[in-house]
């Protein structure tokens, strides 16, 4: 397959893995990262899945458009994506920001998805005036100023002295990411509140969280329980925000299951 694909008059960077006769795995990224963040997962699929994983509008490799998105135009993106590829039904997998569009998705496609896995996310997600200021700080200083700042919300304490190689390079994928990029899905989340159309998905759901995340804590993870009939909660011990990075097996193993049961 190839790593580009133009959908919405965008070209979006994906990656493929696993067996291509595989029912779809499909996974989507948290704000400020890119595909690579689900590498650690990739091995423990490749055997029955065909992992689709795409570097979302404004991230990685794929185009950038001008800001402000919504969450809608990710899930459209998504849709789109599926269509060119000529998939009907999915596995949907979605962390943070990820997690919202993959609500949103599953709420106004429902028959596109099987099985849902939200992790560290919310129908809602902070304030506006939170996400302001961020959106202000980062278009006056650039993405380096926030850098630690948003490194911290990310992993646990011990993340950076167990694996400092890690660390760096996962703040330098951080700055790397296009302001605009960042900004207008920043805007996305701040729009925001899926609370009602969450409330519309009627499929069997597993809902994760790191316990030690400060962005979405679990109390907030577990919100979701309240909206969708058919989930379930796990959580994951001794991971912040991305334990898809931090704790990739425990996840793995948990999605799995999930995935399993029929």
């Amino acid at each position: 397959m190839p790593l580009f694909l133009t959908v919405n008059g965008l070209t979006f960077h994906c990656k493929f893995d696993g067996i291509e006769n595989g029912f779809p795995l499909v996974f989507i990224n948290s704000l400020g990262t890119d595909l690579r963040i689900w590498d650690g997962l990739v091995p423990h699929f490749t055997d029955r899945y065909w992992l689709i994983r795409y570097d979302k509008r404004g991230h990685g490799l794929s185009d950038c458009p001008a800001a402000p998105y919504s969450i809608r135009d990710h899930a459209q993106d998504l849709s789109s994506l599926l269509d060119l590829l000529e998939i009907e039904e999915i596995n949907l997998v979605g962390i943070s920001v990820g997690g919202m569009i993959a609500q949103d998705f599953a709420a106004n496609w429902p028959q596109r998805v099987r099985k849902l896995v939200l992790c560290d996310t919310a129908a809602a997600i902070g304030t506006a005036a939170a996400w302001n200021e961020r959106i202000n700080t980062l278009r006056q200083n650039g993405m380096e100023y926030l850098r630690e700042a948003i490194l911290a919300r990310w992993f646990a304490p011990t993340f950076m002295d167990q694996k400092p190689a890690e660390y760096r390079g996962y703040g330098n994928m951080l700055v790397q990411t296009p302001v605009e990029g960042y900004t207008g899905t920043c805007e996305a989340i701040r729009d925001a509140d899926l609370t009602e159309t969450t409330r519309d998905i009627q499929l069997p759901a597993l809902i994760l969280c790191g316990s030690e995340d400060i962005s979405t804590p679990p109390r907030l993870a577990r919100s979701l329980l309240n909206l969708i009939p058919e989930a379930d909660y796990a959580e994951i011990p001794g991971a912040a925000h991305l334990p898809c990075i931090e704790l990739p097996q425990a996840m793995a193993q948990l999605i799995d299951n999930f995935l399993r049961v029929s």
